[in-house]
């Protein structure tokens, strides 16, 4: 939406580094999507962020080279989406990589995940952004959030956070080609590339009744300083 508006986009992702060997669950996280243990599962979803750049138009994608939960001694799915582990301080790099690239860059606006559905990494990256203090747009966290439409976000975000719904029903076409280049994820976040477009239409619409509008919606928490950014776009 903000790319056909004219503004220049930046897409960061934070935890993409390569391990080399990986072995107990975090072999099993790519072993389960059909790809092989010499397969550089990080390198096959770095490629799925370019793809996604591509089709989207974005003008920069970044990296930010943090392991993921599963190379940080997470050990199983339930783990995943528990408590984070004693000693996990990855936020506070995170942090620091984040606030480097936004000083670069000098966004007039930051996007950053809610945490729906309690993966672990999703609340680490809220802990760095509230810990860099520049105004945001918190998004709900797709797809988690089909899952469980009513959950609130856990503890963390920022306070002063107001609702802020935006039409998106002319972009939902883009917003699906964008989603269908994560190739590795559609199989069990959606049940396959040929369900993901009814998938987030019908949660648009959803998101929009929510809302109190017609048609197809997104909903954010959002600093009301940032506010008037969104709507103007």
């Amino acid at each position: 939406m903000l790319k056909a508006a004219g503004w220049r986009t930046v897409l960061a992702t934070v935890f993409t580094r390569s391990v080399p060997s990986p072995t107990g669950f975090a072999l099993a996280c790519q072993t389960d999507k059909g790809l092989a243990p010499e397969v550089d599962y990080m390198a096959v979803r770095r490629e799925e962020d370019a793809a996604f750049g591509r089709t989207l138009g974005v003008d920069e994608v970044h990296w930010l080279d943090l392991p993921e939960a599963p190379h940080r001694g997470y050990g199983s799915a339930v783990e995943l989406f528990s408590a984070i582990r004693p000693g996990d301080e990855v936020w506070r790099e995170a942090a620091h990589r984040i606030g480097a690239l936004a000083d670069r860059v000098e966004p007039d606006l930051m996007f950053a995940c809610q945490a729906i559905g309690n993966h672990v990494d999703h609340r680490q990256t809220v802990r760095a952004m509230v810990r860099l203090g520049r105004p945001a747009a918190w998004y709900r966290d797709l797809p988690y959030v089909i899952r469980a439409p009513e959950e609130a976000p856990p503890p963390g975000l920022p306070g002063g956070l107001v609702p802020l719904a935006i039409p998106v029903s002319d972009h939902l076409p883009a917003k699906v080609a964008g989603a269908c280049c994560y190739a590795t994820q559609l199989p069990f976040q959606f049940g396959g590339a040929d369900r993901v477009g009814s998938a987030l239409t019908s949660f648009a619409a959803y998101e929009a009744g929510k809302a109190g509008r017609a048609g197809h919606a997104e909903r954010f928490l959002i600093d009301p300083l940032a506010a008037k950014s969104v709507s103007s776009a």
